[in-house]
């Protein structure tokens, strides 16, 4: 008889998920092969994640939930994989980018991980340490689902100019960072602006920090160094840090200029000519 490995729901999200995904599997009268075959994944990947070996995803997850009539279950455990997934310190900070109704982040060094590709987002994090590179990316995509909510938060970013021109990802991974940015250009709940070399001396010089908003709970300050991040709700980090960003934003150029200033800098370095719907001409 195959050894089959016994998972506790309660060691992980990881090991929860896996064992929720048998038990309803098994319910169904399925093997792993079988189900593999009806969602298209092989029944080793069955297997695997099952065993709390792989992770998830999210297609995974919502073609499994409508093969097993879970109601959505695997779908919604997900997210809860994904977080336990990032770094102990920063499974906070992603729980109030889900919790936040608005959100004001200032980046002068790189994009910010809620707006990154998945190849930039993977330079980024192999620039120290490769380390389960795809499962480490994996969680930094998935926080991304925050803007499929059915209210999704209002965000503001003002990233340095300097962060249009770092290359990270290589040419052509930089180039479908910045595409990406132009995205967002017309989502009234999706706002860049790009603090110019020019604005000189400014309100952000001591580095990177977000603002979040909530409905009915204190405004939290988050700020982070190379280990650990600081998240605070003292009623004068926020007051500084919110009148901070008040004169970032005056400083920074307007979300139709950060555009334009965008879509120049692709034409400029990567040779593509963008019509004023995105789209590179041949």
């Amino acid at each position: 008889m195959a050894h089959i490995n016994v998972l506790d729901p309660g060691a992980s999200p990881l090991d929860y998920y896996g064992f929720e995904l048998r038990r309803h599997r098994e319910a169904a009268g399925l093997t792993q092969k079988q189900l593999g075959d009806i969602v298209n994944y092989t029944g080793s990947l069955v297997g695997q994640i099952e065993t709390a070996r792989k992770l998830p995803t999210q297609e995974f997850s919502e073609r499994v939930d409508a093969a097993l009539g879970t109601g959505g279950l695997l779908s919604r455990l997900v997210t809860l994989v994904m977080r336990s997934q990032l770094p102990a310190w920063f499974q906070q900070v992603a729980e109030l980018e889900v919790r936040a109704s608005a959100m004001y982040i200032f980046q002068p060094q790189l994009v910010h991980g809620l707006l990154q590709t998945k190849a930039y987002a993977q330079a980024v994090l192999s620039a120290v340490n490769n380390d389960d590179l795809d499962s480490r990316t994996a969680a930094r995509m998935a926080r991304q689902h925050i803007f499929e909510k059915a209210k999704p938060p209002v965000f503001w970013a003002v990233l340095s100019e300097a962060v249009l021109y770092q290359r990270i990802g290589g040419s052509e991974g930089m180039r479908e960072q910045l595409l990406k940015l132009l995205s967002h250009e017309k989502n009234p709940r999706v706002n860049i602006q790009v603090l110019p070399y020019d604005a000189g001396a400014h309100a952000g010089l001591m580095g990177a920090f977000d603002v979040f908003h909530f409905a009915g709970d204190p405004t939290i300050v988050y700020s982070e160094d190379y280990e650990t991040g600081h998240p605070t709700a003292n009623p004068d980090a926020v007051e500084s840090r919110s009148l901070r960003y008040d004169h970032l934003q005056a400083a920074a150029l307007s979300v139709r200029d950060t555009a334009a200033l965008i879509r120049h800098v692709v034409e400029e370095r990567y040779g593509n000519q963008l019509t004023p719907d995105r789209h590179p001409v041949a």
